[in-house]
């Protein structure tokens, strides 16, 4: 651990305090977690992916253990969707009552003994269905002879969308040079470690319903189970026991958890259900699932002059509650022009609902496809244009002179160097070397490619952000409480979650740092919404931003109250009291810490004139621009594919990237490393194909394949620091990046490998399937094995 002179333990390599428990055995996850008289839930599921629910029939034996839509009590199905009028609302039913929208969704709930027992009953129930056409295709969805999935809509579209600007009719008529692509980024599942789960009971000596859940955002959920129920906040009580991954996924609570909190106040006994691996490919949260058709124009020195095309993502079938299924294209269109300079936009969105699971968070939102979508546009572009990628890139990115840089797609980009950070880049692949080896060719007959994206992520929005996406719960602040005990040491308590992110250690070490004391007198505390102060917890690439803005704000008011008290009993001029190494100091005076605080609870008397003896302060946080500040980064891939197999290695894989001021860089490098392996899998492992009758065709992991030890190269990160104006450190969020950029890099790398054959590689997951037969498209035939 190294302490920066003046900056405390900013930017200190201080290792994860949270380890300890976790790679000891001692955290507590949700199915840890046993009540007396517990019982347990399994669901009946959908066996069709839409139909007419004509009835359900418990077996003789189960009477009681079984509970449809009908017996679950006065509940109150949530609407979920942005406040537009022309939002088409699809709110998901916690049990399917007349009709069953995708395969997954669940029909009864079972309640036994035991999570075997549950099953057991539920292999019983028998559900009448009667067998409605599916909707599988979003494209084919938005056909007029499609089956309407909500027979109120006019089609089958949530919502539509447009960005414009410039004059493209005059560019379509001049442009010297002019691609069109369609591209795809098919559906993923969010795949945490740890599934959901839930376990609620009813308190009656503190007359609430507690509930512990696997959940990101507890005050959100707390929100959503009060009003689904029926029940006044104050009686319900959400607890995050330690949560095992989300990703976007746990982000919000999802019909089963409400369903298990109902069930808890029919039964009066604590309920439990924890989502099993099927049930979540089945029905949790998906993702992805874009659609693009695009055309870029340019000039022949490589000058990107416009984009027009469509964008449409396949939302599946309900909103979820609360944000709807609508961020997506959302993000997506606002994005696409990346961090280039293109001045003429015409860009139409459509979220489409078809027979699938629905589509949340998960991590980038929007963001991979579009940093797919327009950084496989950049390399056609250079490959019909004869110019190496890289140059192309030089000749569009923002320079840090236009610094703020206010998008066609209205996004504003508020620090930065681009340009430097693809130097970086460019020099830790080694570009020269690599095209060098591609010249003289692989012994054993593999191609190699080299592949470049280049992405900017907007992070911590604020309330204008919100305000402008008309969403239903701004979340554009945060809180904080910092409260010093009578021996000195401190509780800081806040409104985000982490689920793996080295919270606890990146927020004491900002505590640590503005109060002046040693971290390990510091506790943070969250996930508990008795205890913590309202907050929305943890998505976006927020957390360090607003509840790293919060409690440094909080601490300051508290050092300052500390410092006051310190020269009172120093007899000393306040104004030249600072604390250093645990203590007061005034000129060359001191008193500890401990006993200012010991003197503050116990001893009033000696406090100064008027001042009041509670050592707490609570603070909100919001970013100075509301509309968020932009992380930034430089992926670079090299691959070798075998074009007989298809099979692809990354050979190296280096990221240089810029968010701004890093307050642990040891946390950053593991948010980046972890980012780029879960964006191998959406660029050649990921995906939960459906077929023509909407059946979902990978449901375990001997079908899904996700990047393992093997498939993950040693991914080399290094970090230019262009600090943002609107932030407390001039620090910007860093969760999402890496899976943005290497879905993008990878495939172009691949790409290149085969520049020259005509191939066309423009679908993720780029499995060996999709690769040969691209190749064969392009009648490329590999030559004789060495």
């Amino acid at each position: 651990m190294t302490q920066r002179p003046g900056l405390g333990l900013i930017g200190a390599r201080v290792p994860r305090r949270e380890d300890a428990r976790h790679l000891t055995g001692g955290a507590t996850f949700l199915a840890d977690i046993t009540l007396p008289g517990m019982r347990e839930v399994a669901f009946v599921r959908s066996r069709c992916a839409h139909a007419r629910l004509i009835g359900v029939t418990a077996p003789a034996e189960a009477e009681g253990c079984v509970f449809t839509a009908a017996n679950l009590g006065d509940v109150h199905v949530l609407d979920a969707g942005p406040e537009l009028e022309t939002f088409r609302r699809a709110p998901y039913p916690p049990l399917a009552t007349d009709r069953v929208r995708f395969v997954g969704q669940s029909i009864a709930a079972c309640v036994a003994a035991s999570r075997a027992q549950a099953e057991d009953i539920a292999d019983a129930v028998q559900v009448d269905l009667e067998e409605l056409p599916a909707v599988v295709d979003a494209l084919a969805a938005m056909s007029g002879a499609s089956c309407k999935l909500h027979e109120s809509w006019p089609d089958n579209a949530y919502l539509r969308g447009r960005v414009a600007s410039g004059d493209m009719a005059a560019l379509r008529r001049s442009a010297p040079a002019r691609i069109s692509r369609q591209l795809k980024m098919n559906r993923q599942v969010t795949v945490h470690l740890e599934g959901r789960g839930v376990v609620a009971y009813w308190d009656p000596r503190r007359d609430e319903l507690v509930i512990y859940l696997s959940t990101q955002s507890p005050h959100t959920a707390r929100h959503g189970f009060a009003r689904f129920l029926g029940l006044p906040e104050r009686k319900v009580h959400v607890i995050a026991p330690d949560v095992g991954g989300g990703f976007g996924g746990k982000g919000r609570p999802i019909p089963e958890e409400f369903v298990v909190a109902a069930l808890a106040l029919r039964l009066g006994c604590p309920v439990r259900w924890v989502e099993d691996r099927r049930e979540h490919f089945l029905a949790s949260i998906h993702a992805r699932d874009h659609y693009y058709d695009l055309t870029l124009y340019a000039d022949r020195q490589g000058r990107i002059l416009g984009l027009e095309g469509d964008i449409v993502v396949n939302a599946g079938a309900y909103a979820l509650w609360p944000p709807g299924p609508v961020g997506e294209a959302s993000l997506a269109v606002r994005n696409l022009p990346g961090p280039y300079r293109i001045s003429n936009l015409d860009l139409n969105t459509v979220t489409v609902a078809t027979n699938k699971a629905p589509i949340g968070a998960y991590r980038g939102v929007g963001r991979p496809g579009a940093c797919f979508a327009i950084e496989r546009l950049v390399d056609e572009l250079a490959n019909e244009l004869g110019m190496e990628p890289v140059d192309v890139r030089r000749v569009n990115l923002v320079s840090e002179s236009e610094m703020p840089y206010r998008t066609a797609a209205d996004q504003l980009l508020d620090t930065g160097d681009y340009r430097a950070t693809l130097e970086h880049a460019v020099r830790m692949i080694d570009l020269d070397q690599v095209r060098r080896r591609q010249a003289r060719g692989e012994a054993d007959g593999r191609r190699i490619g080299v592949g470049f994206s280049i992405y900017a992520e907007q992070t911590g929005h604020g309330t204008a952000e919100w305000a402008k996406r008309n969403a239903c719960i701004n979340s554009g602040y945060d809180s904080a409480i910092v409260r010093m005990l009578p021996d000195g040491s401190v509780y800081v308590l806040t409104g985000i979650q982490s689920h793996g992110q080295g919270l606890e250690t990146t927020l004491a070490q900002i505590a640590a740092t503005e109060l002046g004391v040693d971290m390990s007198s510091i506790a943070v505390r969250f996930g508990d919404t008795a205890e913590i102060p309202f907050g929305f917890g943890t998505f976006g690439s927020r957390s360090t931003i607003f509840a790293g803005g919060a409690i440094a704000k909080a601490c300051r008011e508290l050092k300052e109250k500390l410092c006051a008290i310190g020269a009172h009993l120093l007899s000393a001029d306040p104004e030249r009291a600072t604390i250093a190494d645990g203590a007061v100091v005034a000129g060359s005076a001191s008193i500890a810490l401990s006993d200012v605080a010991r003197i503050a609870h116990f001893r009033p008397e000696k406090l100064p004139p008027g001042m009041p003896a509670r050592l707490e302060v609570s603070a909100d946080y919001e970013p100075g621009e509301p509309g968020g500040v932009f992380s930034y980064g430089v992926h670079a891939a090299v691959v070798a594919v075998d074009p007989w197999t298809g099979q692809v290695e990354i050979l190296d894989y280096a990221v240089a990237e810029d968010c701004g001021t890093i307050i642990n860089p040891m946390i950053v490098d593991g948010q980046v490393i972890g980012g780029v392996a879960q964006g191998i899998g959406t660029a050649l492992y990921e995906e939960i194909p459906y077929d023509e009758f909407g059946q979902p065709t990978a449901t375990t992991f001997g079908d899904y394949l996700v990047p393992c030890a093997p498939e993950v190269p040693a991914i080399r990160v290094m970090h230019t620091v262009t600090p943002a104006t609107a932030t407390t450190y001039g620090q910007k969020g860093v969760g999402e990046g890496g899976a943005i950029g290497a879905p993008a890099a990878v495939v172009n790398a691949v790409a290149d490998a085969f520049r020259a054959t005509g191939a066309q590689f423009n679908e993720t997951p780029l499995t060996p399937r999709r690769l040969c037969e691209a190749l064969d498209r392009a009648q490329f035939v590999p030559e004789q094995r060495p």
